[in-house]
Parts: C-alpha cells; structure tokens; sequence
C-alpha cells in the first residue's frame, strides 16, 4: 500500500557475527533451537508451514452489494503441532458495528458483518465457533501433524459502499472485492495462530494457498481477479476473447474493451448472469473486481529470457479518467524493470491487472489504484503497487507484524524503477518527513512491531526509514553484489514465511559480508539522522572535510564542492565510511585548484538540521 501524504523485548542476540549482535527475542531463538530457521538465512530442515486449498463459489449482486458465498476448504497441518481449535479471518467484519478499528469510517457505512448461515467439519455441523471482531475460533476435532480437515462454509455479508478501505464499492456500476472469504489463519513455527485482528491500518499475513473460484455476476459485468480465467468463452463475447489472447502473445498494446463494445453492449455474453471460474495456484489471497462501464487495454511481456514466459498486464479504467490512459504503460514497463533491472528477478505471475479503485493497494495479480492529477504520481502509484508482487506475496512476508519487510521494498522499487519509466522523476518519497521526525517521540527503532507503532513512525518506520536502509547497503555493495545477496534471500524464501532475522542473515551470507554493524545501527536503535560539516581543511594534495555523524544510523556522504573558477564537483561516500563507529570521518579532496565551499546533502539522505551543512573556505 503507498500512503498519501514499542513493544518489542529484546532479550538474548543472535550469534552470526563475531563483532555485532543482533538484539533477539527468545521466540526466534527458539526456531534455531527448533531447527526451523538458521542462522544461515536459510530454512532450518525442520521447517515447516501449513496450507490450504479453497473452493469459493460467489453470488455478488452489485446494486445491493450482497454478497452470498460458499467456501470448501481442506486445510493441511504440517506442523508438529496437533490443533484443538482453527482461527479464522473474517477481514469484512472491519465493516462491522462494534469492531475495534484504528481506521475511521462513517457510521452510515458500519452493518451487521460476516453472517456465518452453515459450518462443517469433516462433515459434521459446527456450532462451536466464536467470532471477535475480525477473529473467528472454531473449536474442532483435534487435527493431527500430517493430517487434514475439511470445512464447508456457507455465508454472506453486503459489502461497503463508503469508507472504501482497500474494499468495496467503486461508483454505480464498479466494485473491487477484497478479504470477501471466511479464510484460515496464519500458523507458523514463531507465534502459532495470528492472532492479530484486522484494524483496518496493519495489513495481512496469509498462508500459500491453492483457490478455484467461481464468481456469478449480472450479464454485462466483466469480471477481473487474482488467477487465471478458466473459461473466457462463457463469460465474454468472441471478439472481447481474441483480443485478450491476442495481448497474450504481443508487445504491443491492445484495446480488448473499447468504447464501442460498451456503447454497443457487446462485451459479456448474453446472459441474465455469468459466472467466471478463475484458478490461482501457490498465491497467498484472492480478490476480484467488477465493472460493467470500464475499458481494457492490455499487453504482454517476455519477462523469463530462458523459458521465453510471457506476463500479461493489464489496464482496466473509467474512461473518465484520462491518466489512466498511460498506466498500462507505466505497469508495463515495472514489470519489465523488475524482471530485468531490479530486482532483476522474472516476474512470478502470468497476468498483473491495474484496476481504476479509490484506493493505493496491492493484492496478488491485481492492484486498486485511485486516479491522480499528475503523470508523475501515476508512474510512482503504479510501480510501488506492482512492486509489491515480490514482497509480500511472492515471499510470504508477515505485514501485520513486520510492515517494513514489504513497504520498504515497493518504496526502494518506487525510487528506483520511476525514473527508468521518466528520467526526470527525481522520487524523495518519504525522505524529508523521516528527516524532520527523526529523535521524536514517535521515532522508535523499525523493528518496532507495526501494531505498536504511532503518529509519524506508523509511516516513516514501514516506507521511508527501511527504504532508504536498503538503498544504503545497495550503494555500499554495489549493484552486482546487492542484487546477488537480494536473490540470495528470495530464494532462500519464496513461497514461505521469512522472519526479520532471516532477511538480515540471508543478506549477510549471500553478499560475503557481515553487515550487522548497520542492521543493529539503522533497525534496532532509534535517535535522529543528522550530519554536519564540522571543517574544512588545506592539505599537500587537496582538502581535508570533516564531517560528524551527529546520530547512531550511518548515512551517505554526498559533496558539492565549489571552486574559485566556478566550477563545480560531486564526491559520495558509502555508508562503510561509518563501519568502524567513528563519530568523525575525514573525507580527502585531491585537487589543484582552490576550494571556495561545500555543501553536504542529496535527495535521499534525511538530514534534521540542514543549518550546518555548508561550509565556506576562507
């Protein structure tokens, strides 16, 4: 999610490095302990993680916004655990009148919730099932290691019109339905059941699970979702269906829904409803989306160079909004940066739909992106949303717990992939609030559990402050040795659950270095990014310039230095400057000419206190 503008124990450490260590809770320690995770970064060989396999069927009638469902699921422990009781996430419930929300909602818009009508085991009725808010715990009969137990659910809920929070109702004939399920929760080797109940500011942390649905809408509704549409020529019309093949297969883009096949209503098949079927393997979520007055364009992409595998992406709009023209340029052209550039790794999925909402959020396959005002918000929108196909859902990341561990890759991504779209993007997102907020009372160290966090820290502690750690160690690497510890890491855990300490380790190991002497400085320890030009000094070959890190967290080194014949030079310095935990560094100038001044700073260094960052030489 790109927003628009402490309660951790640390308790033991982590024994990776023989200089820094790494404050530990004793929960992780135990997964070493256990043997479930390494100190490696790899998976320990007990590792372990359960999964399901849902069978949605979906009756959503769009005037009324009712939504009747029916779920058959077969979840699968392969814990060493046995499991006496299964939560569940009933997310639509955030809806409900008397949930604890952090979000703010019109009362008009609050109703009754999730209303379960039928519950079975292994079939038999279940009766003894309590729901909590956005919790649902459902006492059964115990479900052995290796074991597996069926449940067939039927319920319904009428979904949001207002307080669109990454949900409900678009406009008149527009929705995108999310969390619209009866979904088992996380269980894993660290916490056990996620117990966290859906506030409405957290996002998610969800299991790989297999889905087949069927979702029956009004004739003259397209249908768009997460997975692959299974049966193309019962639900759109013949020409509708070659130019979505079509797109398949070319690097040109096409129009697959025009103004004409809505004027001339020939863009569903005739029927009084159709129901599109989609399939989705290995994918942590589902949602769909609907309109009956949207256009679709749509163009594909080798993005696996070996196996010659294609993405398709997709743009589906309000013709009303003219930026949306553009975007499937802009997601096209992500999509091709993240294969090729950063993080250089093909994408995952075979199709990757950008669908008009009013929201800035992320969902396997599918993205909800408001309209802008300008072409450079759209560009950043667009990337930071698809970006987030790697994490959280192609890794498996805990957002609830650990926000940071996926919103500050999509803002790194953000940043880097929006001026290959336009090179004169120059994207400080989040910089300077990091900058001004830092040292204050609501700045605690990232790994502050996302829960905990408050008023500034809720954005700068998830975007920005891990954004720019991971730009740092990529600057301070270089981009062959970042890329190659980043896919270290992704496959180590793809399709799984990484854990902070699993991130930290596997980039150690994958990049030969031992960088807990920055991870400790810029996740564990708080206090503000400041820097000053302490000196300027004339030496045999040049100038000497002193710089003080004024706080714990090593920054970048940028100079502008000024001579007396007006010209100018640039000259940077990794964060490795700091690695020895000098307060004062001296950064050596070799040059003939006289100096007249320098400015320290650039568009991705927070700096509190500007005031004493320049220095003119007598």
């Amino acid at each position: 999610m790109r927003i628009k503008l402490l309660g951790l124990l640390l308790c033991s450490a982590i024994y990776t490095s023989a200089q820094t260590q790494l404050p530990i809770e004793p929960v992780f320690q135990q997964t070493y302990q256990k043997e479930t995770r390494s100190t490696t970064g790899k998976p320990g060989k007990n590792y372990w993680q359960n999964s399901s396999k849902y069978d949605i069927q979906v009756n959503f009638n769009p005037v009324s916004r009712l939504l009747k469902g029916k779920v058959q699921v077969v979840y699968t422990n392969n814990s060493p655990d046995t499991l006496k009781e299964i939560w569940f996430k009933l997310y639509p419930n955030l809806y409900k009148k008397g949930t604890p929300r952090k979000a703010k909602f019109s009362e008009s818009d609050l109703g009754e919730g999730v209303a379960i009508e039928k519950m079975a085991a292994n079939g038999k009725t279940i009766t003894g099932f309590k729901i909590d808010g956005t919790n649902m715990t459902v006492n059964v009969p115990a479900v052995l290691p290796g074991k597996t137990i069926s449940f067939a659910i039927e319920y319904n809920y009428t979904l949001n019109k207002g307080s669109h929070m990454r949900t409900g109702q678009v406009d008149e004939g527009s929705h995108f339905v999310a969390y619209f399920f009866p979904r088992i929760a996380v269980y894993d080797d660290v916490d056990g059941w996620n117990k966290f109940p859906y506030t409405g500011a957290e996002e998610f942390y969800n299991d790989f699970d297999q889905f087949n649905a069927a979702i029956t809408v009004p004739g003259g509704y397209g249908v768009w979702a997460t997975g692959d549409l299974k049966n193309p020529n019962e639900v759109f019309q013949k020409d509708i269906v070659s130019r979505m093949l079509s797109a398949e297969k070319n690097d040109a883009v096409i129009d697959v829904i025009t103004d004409k096949d809505l004027a001339d209503k020939k863009v569903t098949q005739s029927n009084a409803y159709n129901t599109f079927k989609f399939e989705a393997k290995n994918v942590t979520d589902f949602v769909f989306a609907l309109s009956d007055h949207y256009l679709w364009k749509s163009s594909s992409l080798v993005v696996d160079p070996k196996t010659k595998r294609r993405t398709r992406v997709d743009a589906v709009f309000n013709p009303k909004h003219k930026d949306y023209y553009e975007v499937i340029d802009f997601a096209r052209k992500t999509v091709e940066s993240m294969s090729y550039t950063f993080p250089k790794w093909p994408f995952p999925y075979n199709h990757e739909t950008i669908f008009d909402g009013l929201d800035q959020m992320e969902y396997p396959m599918m993205v909800n992106d408001n309209p802008v005002d300008n072409r450079a918000d759209a560009i950043t929108l667009t990337d930071h949303e698809i970006f987030h196909t790697m994490f959280p859902f192609y890794m498996g990341i805990n957002e609830t717990k650990y926000g940071w561990m996926d919103e500050g890759w999509a803002t790194i991504g953000e940043w880097l992939i929006s001026p290959m779209i336009d090179p004169t993007i120059v994207d400080e997102y989040g910089v300077q609030p990091t900058a001004s907020t830092s040292g204050s009372k609501d700045d605690t160290p990232i790994m502050t559990l996302t829960p905990d966090l408050k008023g500034s820290g809720t954005f700068t502690n998830s975007y920005p402050k891990p954004g720019l750690a991971y730009l740092f160690v990529k600057d301070y690497l270089g981009d062959e040795l970042f890329i190659k510890a980043l896919h270290t890491y992704i496959r180590n855990w793809n399709g799984k659950h990484p854990m902070p300490y699993d991130f930290f380790n596997s980039i150690n190991e994958g990049s030969g270095k031992n960088l807990n002497w920055f991870w400790k400085a810029w996740f564990f320890e708080d206090g503000v990014t400041d820097m000053a030009i302490k000196s300027v000094d004339k030496t045999s070959d040049g100038y000497s310039v002193t710089v003080e890190n004024k706080s714990v967290k090593p920054l970048p080194i940028d100079l502008t230095l000024t001579y007396a014949d007006g010209s100018t030079e640039k000259h940077h310095s990794t964060i490795g400057v700091w690695e020895n935990g000098d307060k004062q560094v001296k950064v050596e100038i070799k040059t003939t000419k006289k100096l007249n001044r320098v400015v320290m700073g650039s568009a991705h260094v927070p700096d509190k206190v500007k005031s004493d960052n320049s220095f003119s030489v007598n």
